[in-house]
């Protein structure tokens, strides 16, 4: 069991009704993993199986918090996962689950942090193609060495020059943004080309 001195001077800092929540989630982690560590993550006092994260909790004003790093994989009736955590705000010890059942939530988050996959984050969707301006187009018609470098460059730095040219609000500003964009078009450079290491 290692003991962290700055989870110690966290719980003495905490105000007084948090502090014997704190401790009792230590406790109880320290009963049931004998190999836990602690650590600071996130300023906040986290406790880990190896590398893996099992759980964290913090402090604040008037409520505590609670949190299972993987949470809502875990089989529990506690619905209202979120930012405080499984358990909402607690505001004593007997806002806890009981002994028995807080050791085996905490058994079974360590043991989905030494077996199970992280779980996959989402892929956001791709943004769509952005519009080439019809003015700007009609210009890279007339500038074909221009319009093969733009044709050359990477969705995002294309992105870079549509949306510049799409982005003025007069006429004149667009028009000069356009001679600008063929100009360093033709010499093969980026649009942020002047914010690029050499």
């Amino acid at each position: 069991m290692s003991r962290e001195p700055r989870i110690d001077a966290y719980i003495a800092k905490a105000q007084p009704f948090a502090r014997p929540i704190l401790q009792h989630i230590r406790d109880r982690v320290h009963a049931v993993l004998p190999d836990a560590e602690e650590a600071i993550k996130w300023s906040m006092p986290a406790y880990m199986v190896g590398e893996k994260l099992v759980l964290i909790t913090a402090a604040f004003k008037a409520h505590a918090a609670l949190n299972f790093w993987r949470g809502q994989q875990l089989e529990s009736c506690h619905d209202s996962v979120g930012a405080m955590g499984q358990f909402g705000k607690l505001t004593s010890v007997g806002d806890l689950p009981g002994t028995p059942e807080l050791d085996r939530l905490i058994l079974e988050a360590a043991d989905l942090a030494k077996t199970a996959p992280a779980p996959r984050k989402p892929k956001h969707a791709p943004k769509p193609a952005p519009e080439l301006h019809p003015e700007f187009a009609s210009a890279l018609s007339k500038a074909p060495e221009a319009k093969a470098v733009l044709d050359g460059f990477p969705p995002s730095a294309q992105r870079e020059y549509f949306e510049w040219v799409a982005d003025a609000k007069q006429d004149a500003t667009r028009q000069k943004r356009i001679a600008t964009s063929i100009e360093w078009l033709s010499e093969g450079k980026r649009r942020n080309w002047k914010y690029e290491n050499c």
